[in-house]
């Protein structure tokens, strides 16, 4: 793992964050891999297309987001990121703060990192 690597991964981490809580999903899409899951703390596995409909539609609004730690592993050109977060949502009407942990797989393509699959849980 090169320290670009790990930047570059971090960064994308944290544009994906900031593209949540401004609901900007054009962002989200360049961000994400095509066959892109989120699978949510419920264990819903949830598809790229339907999670960004989601937050277009203003049922999944994300308010805020404190980071506490941020750790990534690469081999080769795949990579696995997990971030810790406080997060502060509106998920389908329920309101919260929860301490979310997300793992996210990414794969390199053509130069870029792509998040293909993230898991999220508490901690």
């Amino acid at each position: 793992m090169t320290d670009q690597d790990k930047a570059t991964l971090v960064e994308a981490h944290r544009e994906m964050y900031r593209a949540m809580l401004s609901a900007r999903t054009d962002q989200l899409a360049v961000l994400l891999d095509d066959g892109y899951s989120l699978t949510h703390m419920t264990g819903y596995r949830q598809p790229k297309r339907e999670w960004l409909e989601a937050i277009a539609a203003g049922q999944m609004r994300y308010h805020a987001e404190r980071e506490k730690s941020v750790t990534v592993e690469v081999t080769g050109d795949t990579a696995v990121l997990v971030g810790k977060s406080v997060v502060t949502a509106t998920i389908y009407g329920s309101h919260g703060t929860w301490n979310l942990q997300l793992a996210t797989k990414y794969r390199r393509r053509d130069g870029r990192w792509l998040a293909e699959s993230t898991v999220a849980t508490t901690f």
